[in-house]
């Protein structure tokens, strides 16, 4: 499917700028990329990193004109504010504990902001984001980004119209073993702050992608939290924060859930596996295998629905790139998040409201990341009453 680009005057019509982003980042130049795939936006401005030169260094390769590389995310907020050719939106990809500070003051300022997860550090800090954000009437993206694969799009299809019938249960995890060893002695940047209080909160292991976890099952099901029991584990000795953790759930309609979510997990590179099971049917996706969608109905074989065919529904097909057999990944996901968001951003523009985002603007936002923080909240409580059940944090737009 090609996908359409929105150009005025042979450029590219929405213009951002980056928070982050710099030498040795992985997830600023994902984002880049992902955007550019699209060719609905091209960066204009930055504060790559909190060394001036270094940002400059990022900007040259990026063609940026220096005039708009900025020392702090403060100034960056000011100065471009005041341009008559502002830039459009903001994307946040700096440290986690920068993530509250930094899309705070662009939305005090009128700017639609892109934010990675965690949205915040703590759950007073999101919804203050998401207060913020409903007042002055901006986009606010959280990159979630495995909900941008076609195949996540097919099986929210599938369980919201009904197809596996009512649910029933719930079995999920998210294994890794980047964390086995003590990394964050070994010089690996990553691993340092994610297992620092001060940049990375409460959590290590369940904000990094238990929450991932948290917005996949809600994502795809619509299922709301009820209550939680919780245990996390510091398994490699002197480690602050949690490298491993188990979560039981019941949801709102009386299913029952399981989660795993591991950073010790030997063997394991990036496993996030959802399994979905109905009165009707079941399904399974897998991370490292984004482009089949397992199908099981009662008294039927085992399908194997794979991305880019005919039989899928019109959300899996709008999120298609290239034809069946042409593997797509991570990039891909992540483009499609940009793409619906740049055409909520380009209609906002155009009519000056936020109306409700349909199948071609649907992206994670601020919401969502407000629900990924209380979730962490909640989970953390538990562990730290021996696996207590508690109420789930319910967190509302109003």
């Amino acid at each position: 499917m090609v996908i359409e680009s929105r150009h005025i005057g042979g450029q590219s019509r929405l213009t951002y700028g980056q928070i982050g982003g710099g030498p040795g980042s992985f997830i600023g130049p994902v984002h880049r990329a992902a955007i550019a795939m699209n060719n609905q936006a091209r960066i204009v401005s930055g504060c790559f990193s909190q060394n001036l030169e270094k940002s400059k260094e990022t900007a040259r390769e990026l063609d940026i004109d220096l005039n708009r590389v900025y020392s702090s995310y403060e100034e960056m907020a000011q100065k471009e504010a005041l341009r008559k050719d502002r830039m459009d939106f903001v994307v946040v990809s700096g440290p986690n504990h920068m993530h509250y500070e930094t899309a705070k003051s662009f939305l005090e300022k009128d700017f639609h902001v892109v934010c990675e997860k965690p949205l915040s550090l703590d759950l007073t800090q999101a919804k203050t984001l998401l207060k913020l954000s409903k007042e002055r009437k901006r986009l606010f993206m959280v990159t979630y980004t495995y909900t941008g694969y076609p195949m996540v799009r097919e099986a929210r299809h599938l369980v919201r119209s009904g197809k596996l019938g009512e649910i029933r249960l719930v079995v999920a995890e998210y294994a890794q073993d980047w964390l086995a060893e003590k990394a964050e002695e070994s010089g690996n940047r990553q691993a340092q702050w994610r297992t620092d209080p001060r940049y990375a909160g409460i959590s290590c292991c369940v904000g990094d992608i238990g929450t991932h976890i948290e917005n996949m099952v809600h994502y795809i099901t619509g299922l709301e939290i009820k209550r939680l029991s919780a245990r996390l584990d510091t398994f490699v000795k002197g480690r602050s924060l949690d490298d491993n953790a188990f979560i039981l759930l019941t949801y709102e309609n009386g299913a029952s859930g399981s989660y795993w979510a591991s950073q010790v997990a030997v063997g394991k590179e990036n496993g996030l596996v959802v399994r979905i099971y109905g009165t009707k049917g079941a399904i399974e996706w897998e991370q490292e295998n984004p482009n089949e969608l397992r199908l099981s109905l009662l008294g039927a074989p085992q399908a194997i629905l794979r991305r880019g065919n005919g039989y899928l529904s019109a959300p899996a097909k709008s999120l298609t790139r290239l034809p069946s057999g042409h593997p797509e990944g991570y990039f891909e996901a992540f483009s499609n998040l940009y793409r619906n968001f740049c055409v909520a951003l380009t209609r906002f523009e155009e009519t000056g409201t936020l109306q409700p985002r349909g199948e071609a603007e649907d992206f994670t936002d601020v919401l969502d990341g407000a629900r990924g923080i209380g979730f962490v909240e909640d989970c953390v409580k538990s562990s730290r009453l021996e696996g207590a059940w508690v109420d789930a944090t319910k967190i509302s737009e109003g």
